[in-house]
């Protein structure tokens, strides 16, 4: 078994292929802990802790939404962006299909299908985001533009302030 520090994951492979300058951040996973649990075991804001979630549209077609770890994603303004009639998160089984991983070790980097990717867009008025890097417990850290290098995401602002 190899330790965490060199355990590579779909997520780390994509970011080593895209020669991303990344690092690792280990802490305690704790279940329905969320990024609140993440940025406080590594001592960092919880706005620059970026989630990423696997919702659908209407017609249950997969997507990724990356927001702040402090905002929820108003889905309402998320579907007007997005051109879609609906959108809502899926149910933990269904992103685990759609994405490969299991919820709260979910990365946008090395999904197992291909999906679009919409992102908060004052994700890149940080100068570091912290991201999971493909398991529990396991989050890298970078500047905000390499998502947007890797992934080119969709901008939207859809965030609703806690």
């Amino acid at each position: 078994m190899k330790s965490k520090a060199t355990a590579e994951t779909p997520a780390t492979k994509q970011l080593r292929e895209a020669k991303v300058a990344f690092q690792n951040h280990f802490y305690e996973y704790q279940e329905h802990g969320g990024t609140r649990v993440s940025s406080e075991a590594l001592g960092v804001p919880e706005h620059a802790v970026v989630k990423t979630l696997i919702m659908e549209d209407e017609d249950a077609n997969p997507l990724v939404v990356l927001m702040h770890g402090d905002r929820q994603v108003s889905t309402k303004a998320l579907a007007r962006q997005a051109g879609r009639k609906r959108i809502e998160t899926c149910k933990p089984e269904v992103a685990n299909r759609h994405s490969g991983f299991l919820v709260g070790g979910t990365s946008p980097f090395g999904t197992r299908k291909r999906m679009p990717i919409f992102m908060e867009a004052s994700i890149l008025e940080l100068p570091e985001i912290y991201i999971n890097g493909g398991r529990r417990g396991y989050l890298v850290s970078m500047a905000p533009s390499e998502i947007v290098r890797v992934l080119a995401p969709t901008l939207v602002n859809a965030a609703l302030v806690d």
